[in-house]
């Protein structure tokens, strides 16, 4: 390439570098025209490597051009470079523009879960009576859990069908507890009569899940120890804990059955929630709904915590907060409270 062409080149070169840059409408295509334009392999850089094969004044004077040419293509496409980052800031703020005219988005409210719920009411209906709040480890020994409590070897409860037992080395005895009960013994062992406690917890049992049944549940036992208490105080204790909960139209009764750690032993019984005591599947045809379990304190279970049967008596009960949250809000299945489904819970906002 002899001098006169390397000047047209250059020449038509910055034309071309001019229009291309004017013609890019985005940064990604003015790139590629300046790799076109001002690339190693353009050529623009064909002329500057063909410098060596001129004469010394050629050379300087198509050199001096050729300098020129790239300030000039440089100007416009810095020029351009800016004009394209700005239409594509002004695109990325209209994007994110926020209109002010539109309403607010409401946060959907949060609330308590109807089993934290339940359990708080029941807690307060006690308090409000003059019970305390105990609470006691999950990993139980079997004393406590069951051979305190009355429950003599034999008893089908400590069988592996039922109970959950924890391998340990070098221990037997440690299982998963099966029910709160066992904080009335722990309870006793710290403290003389009178004793007025209720031991909110979570219990694990070997249950195939059901519409009632789960094999982790949790529990609400109570127990009241001193001079005099009889029968009548259990349920008139229990009849008010029923109005509380359910209202003063819920009805209930007390039916006879048998637990090693009282005698007598009972059931309480509320008003079938699906059918309002006209008799359901849920409650099997009786219109009527098993809440808890209760009795007078077994005279042995007071002599093992060093309790003289003789002097003092006591009640006990123990209700499951599952069923007292199926009663108290009408769910027809126990599963629904642990299946996480957001569309459930959201029926429960209004408790908090």
């Amino acid at each position: 390439m002899d001098a006169s062409e390397a000047r047209r080149t250059l020449e038509a070169e910055l034309e071309r570098g001019r229009q291309l840059f004017a013609e890019a409408g985005s940064l990604e295509e003015l790139e590629r025209a300046q790799t076109a334009v001002m690339g190693r392999k353009s050529t623009f850089g064909e002329v500057q490597r063909s410098l060596g094969q001129l004469g010394e004044d050629d050379r300087r004077d198509v050199g001096r051009r050729a300098n020129e040419v790239r300030a000039e293509l440089q100007a416009v496409l810095d020029a351009r470079r800016g004009e394209l980052q700005a239409t594509e800031r002004a695109a990325q703020l209209e994007r994110d523009r926020v209109d002010v005219t539109l309403p607010g988005r409401r946060p959907r409210p949060g609330s308590l879960h109807p089993l934290t719920a339940t359990e708080r009411e029941i807690v307060e209906v006690f308090t409000r009576m003059g019970y305390r709040v105990v609470e006691g480890p999950e990993v139980e020994t079997d004393w406590y859990n069951f051979t305190a409590l009355n429950i003599p070897e034999d008893h089908p409860a400590r069988g592996e069908k039922d109970t959950i037992y924890v391998d340990v080395p070098g221990r037997s005895d440690l299982l998963l507890r099966t029910e709160t009960s066992a904080m009335q013994i722990r309870t006793m062992e710290r403290q003389d009569p009178p004793v007025y406690v209720i031991a909110p917890g979570r219990v694990f049992r070997q249950d195939t899940p059901d519409p009632t049944h789960m094999p982790v549940f949790h529990q609400v036992e109570g127990l009241a120890v001193d001079e005099g208490l009889s029968m009548t105080d259990l349920r008139g204790t229990l009849a008010e804990f029923a109005k509380a909960m359910f209202g003063e139209h819920a009805r209930t009764r007390f039916t006879p059955d048998y637990f090693p750690f009282v005698e007598p032993g009972g059931q309480l019984e509320v008003t079938c929630f699906v059918c309002q005591g006209l008799g359901c599947r849920t409650c099997q045809e009786s219109g009527w709904i098993e809440l808890l379990g209760c009795g007078m304190v077994h005279p042995n279970v007071l002599a093992n915590v060093g309790y003289d049967p003789e002097r003092y008596t006591g009640f006990a009960f123990g209700l499951g907060i599952e069923r007292v949250a199926l009663a108290r809000y009408g769910i027809p299945d126990m599963r629904l409270l642990y299946t996480g489904d957001v569309r459930f819970l959201e029926q429960f906002t209004e408790v908090s």
